[in-house]
């Protein structure tokens, strides 16, 4: 007797080919760059273990008359501990930063599914080399800066690919909830990176960016052979990134008077393309002549690009800061063990996922991106201080603030490197061209990946003189965050003003037509 055909079978045939396709595309990018995240996320695990607390393991077995650093590693095993991890940090982010903006200019001259396949390898890589640094017993402090240079440059093949791919397949209608729920690839990766190296971080820490390695390179083998760059080249339908009523807001990123909803057709809440696809074949499509790849100045004069830029700059500095040094904080501050520490610190990145949702929802529903963004920093300064001063006083709080600053902290954050840059990307003043994605999004993460590494590099200098000037360095970022969006808030408040006395004026001619009629 031959069994019925599989639910998931049945499920998958029922779907239109672009929502098909569509949903390989977010699932792959998703996967992609939460490997790349997850790879990142050991060195702030490791660093408790690198220079732990000696005196409470007991005495030292060799003797030595240092009881207190005997079981640091060198050369993390002096006083000067802190600086040499924000070096370490430095190191990784300055390359990142400065890479990022060789990099968009790269991805949109090369396949996109061979560059970013290719980067996650060599992340793989050099991600592993840092953690084989404990098995070949290297204690010079050159070999981990290296390689965290060099991890840093080949790891930003990775945001400029992703956004490019997802911003080719969807339009304008849903991006901004769509990229939010896409965008949990960050905190994913974060939390699945620090519960992988907890795993091993006692026992034997090189393990904890080995195994990273292997995943991430694995990960981007499968890239290489199911990522689809174009909608027209398995014969899908390509998005509308503008319709004709958009009208262009403050900050360059064009807003429907119309229902978004509108931009959706009508094959599912994954086909956001405005047209069916069900004229299309299977094969590809003959490709039109591409347009020419957009310059770096071409793309700074987007509306709307240095202004999100430099907010991103301190939102980001925000995010690293306590990417990198919350675990830190919390053993110092909060007492917990290494492990202890990194599990309660994967809190802040479930607050993240909360946060970049909730932006991409509002920010959709509004039309107000740089609103979003704004109102969530204002609100995140006061909680940063809240967290510093009552965040350890009980368990229970520490959760609770921990989830509500990463919300905060990381809303804004992931709203402008997804929603925002994709707009931007696509912006009405390209006309069609969708050769400044890439170059976009990477100028955008690029500038904020300079906040990311002055973020981290800060907080090694400032915490030795007390952990409460880390979080004031921390609110002041917040604060410039939003100032430099306020010209596109007052811009955008003044549209929906506009938009709300149109509807006024409307309202009145009905009235006053049908009394007349009467």
């Amino acid at each position: 007797m031959r069994a019925a055909l599989a639910p998931g079978v049945r499920l998958l045939r029922a779907l239109p080919r672009d929502s098909r396709y569509r949903g390989l595309t977010l699932v792959l990018t998703f996967l992609c760059y939460t490997s790349y995240h997850l790879s990142r996320k050991p060195i702030s695990i490791v660093k408790s273990q690198l220079h732990p607390n000696c005196s409470a393991l007991g005495p030292n077995p060799h003797n030595d008359s240092n009881s207190s650093t005997w079981c640091s590693w060198a050369p993390f095993d002096g006083d000067n501990y802190k600086e040499l991890f924000g070096a370490l940090d430095n190191a990784f982010l300055v390359a990142y930063a400065i890479g990022m903006f060789i990099s968009g200019i790269f991805g949109e001259r090369l396949p996109l599914r061979y560059y970013l396949s290719g980067g996650m390898v060599l992340s793989g890589l050099f991600t592993a080399l840092f953690g084989l640094g404990y098995f070949w017993d290297i204690h010079v402090l050159w070999y981990f800066i290296v390689v965290q240079v060099c991890n840093g440059l080949v790891q930003t093949t990775g945001w400029p690919s992703v956004v490019a791919c997802v911003g080719n397949w969807f339009g304008k209608g849903k991006r901004g909830l769509i990229m939010g729920i896409w965008n949990s690839h960050t905190s994913v990766g974060n939390i699945l990176g620090s519960l992988i190296a907890g795993v091993w971080v006692s026992s034997a820490w090189g393990l904890s960016f080995i195994v990273p390695g292997i995943i991430i390179a694995a990960v981007g083998i499968i890239c290489f052979f199911f990522l689809v760059e174009y909608p027209e080249d398995v014969g899908c339908s390509p998005p509308l990134h503008h319709m004709a009523s958009d009208e262009e807001d403050a900050g360059g990123v064009t807003t429907s008077e119309k229902d978004p909803e509108a931009v959706t057709s009508n094959e599912g809440p994954l086909s956001i393309s405005g047209q069916s696809s069900t004229d299309h074949s299977d094969s590809p499509t003959e490709p039109a002549e591409e347009p020419e790849a957009i310059s770096f100045l071409g793309a700074l004069r987007i509306p709307g690009v240095v202004e999100f830029s430099l907010c991103l700059l301190f939102a980001k500095l925000v995010s690293y800061t306590f990417l990198y040094w919350l675990p830190l904080y919390i053993v110092n501050v909060a007492h917990f063990g290494a492990k202890e520490a990194g599990d309660l610190s994967t809190l802040f990145d479930v607050g993240g996922i909360l946060g970049g949702i909730f932006a991409g929802l509002i920010s959709d529903y509004t039309g107000g991106r740089a609103t979003t963004c704004c109102v969530m920093l204002v609100i995140a300064a006061p909680m940063l201080f809240l967290y510093n001063h009552v965040g350890q006083n009980g368990i229970g709080t520490s959760i609770a603030m921990l989830i509500v600053c990463g919300a905060l902290v990381n809303g804004p954050y992931a709203l402008i490197t997804t929603a925002v840059s994709a707009d931007l990307g696509t912006h009405e003043s390209l006309k069609g061209n969708a050769k400044a994605l890439s170059t976009v999004t990477a100028i955008i993460d690029g500038t904020g990946s300079i906040g990311a590494a002055l973020g981290p590099l800060l907080a090694g200098l400032i915490s030795p003189t007390g952990w409460n000037n880390v979080f004031y360095m921390l609110i002041a970022a917040d604060v410039l965050a939003c100032l430099l969006l306020a010209r596109v808030v007052v811009k955008e408040v003044r549209g929906w003003c506009g938009y709300m006395a149109r509807k006024r004026g409307s309202s009145v001619q009905l009235t006053e037509s049908v009394l007349d009629g009467k």
